[in-house]
């Protein structure tokens, strides 16, 4: 199972995790050897934002790990107690100085590969400045025939702006990346 060897204690009493089928047609679970805890691995919910800006969609480069240096829209984990949306708005502000409004909902995604879920909205920008800050190296305007697909850091980024572009563009033609 992906993800097994990062866990090795209980987060309950302490005891040792151990891989073990629970039901058939399952994934294996961690089970506790002491209290028989079933600590469930479940994906984490990313919340991301595609914004339009006179025609140009706004990107940033990765300031941090994974894909240092590399392009993405804003966006970033879901907090316990936060509304998806409202964690894409936050995230936004976070990265690109913006203030956004949620227009509309541009897919969900999810890879075998990836311990997450990636819902990205499209949004309107209602205020701020764009620009650089937390987690970011720098913040660009890309028209869609400019975006650098070669150098996406997300397979959620590079399928969410393909939708995108798809659904707002339908006749421009995009690279087979």
């Amino acid at each position: 199972m992906i993800y097994h060897e990062t866990y090795t204690f209980c987060p309950r009493c302490g005891g040792s995790l151990k891989s073990r089928l629970i039901k058939a047609g399952e994934p294996e679970r961690l089970v506790c050897s002491q209290c028989a805890f079933v600590f469930y691995l479940d994906p984490k919910v990313v919340a991301g934002t595609i914004i339009e800006i006179d025609g140009r969609i706004v990107m940033l480069k990765r300031g941090i790990g994974p894909c240092y240096g590399m392009w993405a829209i804003p966006g970033g984990f879901v907090d316990v107690g936060e509304s998806v949306p409202d964690a894409a708005i936050r995230e936004t502000r976070e990265e690109v100085n913006l203030t956004v409004e949620i227009i509309s909902l541009i897919g969900v995604y999810s890879y075998s590969h990836v311990a997450a879920v990636i819902i990205v909205y499209g949004a309107a920008v209602i205020g701020g400045e764009l620009k650089a800050a937390d987690e970011a190296l720098e913040v660009r305007l890309f028209a869609p025939r400019a975006i650098p697909w070669e150098r996406i850091a997300f397979s959620s980024t590079r399928d969410a702006l393909r939708d995108y572009l798809m659904n707002r563009y339908p006749d421009t033609t995009l690279p087979h990346i």
